[in-house]
């Protein structure tokens, strides 16, 4: 079960983009993600008439590694770490450590 899924509202806690807040967009692979509005780098875009495209230089949002990003906590409003719990009919649970709470998915 991953902790960070699409979606989750996530804070930045190193790398250039350190402190932003952004939503998950997809996960990539097994330890990156997307995330909307980080991470985002220059690409040269050349113009291909075929498929409609404009040239130019355009912003491209690439793939930042999970370990540089914590949940964000709507109750606190800051980042927090997240834990797995089996409930009692056996379905498993992501929560907050600071304060029990399940996290709204």
């Amino acid at each position: 079960m991953d902790k960070i899924r699409k979606g989750d509202e996530v804070v930045v806690i190193a790398g250039r983009d350190k402190g932003k807040r952004g939503t998950v967009l997809r996960r990539v692979d097994a330890a990156h993600l997307l995330v909307e509005g980080i991470n985002l780098v220059k690409k040269h875009q050349r113009p291909n008439p075929m498929k409609g495209e404009a040239g130019g230089i355009t912003d491209k949002t690439m793939p930042i590694d999970q370990s540089n990003v914590m949940l964000l906590n709507p109750g606190t409003g800051k980042s927090d770490r997240v834990g797995i719990r089996v409930l009692e009919d056996g379905k498993k649970v992501r929560f907050f450590k600071s304060n029990g709470e399940t996290v709204k998915a």
